[in-house]
């Protein structure tokens, strides 16, 4: 059977790439850095070539997940 992957998050750099992989593993969903491999870095910079993919049944849970963190939980006192 093939996997269908959908892209989440699109970013320059492949450090902040991995650290939002990981974030979405440590939540249950599998997820994949694709594109930190250029062999012109600065290319990456430029057009955010670096993504973060999810198997497209993950897609909305992960993407739920990622507008919760940028904007932070609700409800929350402080």
């Amino acid at each position: 059977m093939i996997e269908e992957f959908k892209t989440v998050a699109r970013f320059s750099d492949p450090l902040i790439a991995e650290i939002t992989a990981g974030m979405l593993r440590d939540n249950d969903i599998p997820a994949q850095v694709f594109g930190q491999t250029s062999s012109y870095p600065s290319i990456n910079a430029a057009i955010n070539s670096v993504e973060v993919k999810v198997n497209a049944e993950d897609y909305d849970k992960a993407v739920a997940l990622l507008a919760e963190v940028e904007t932070g939980p609700e409800n929350e006192e402080g």
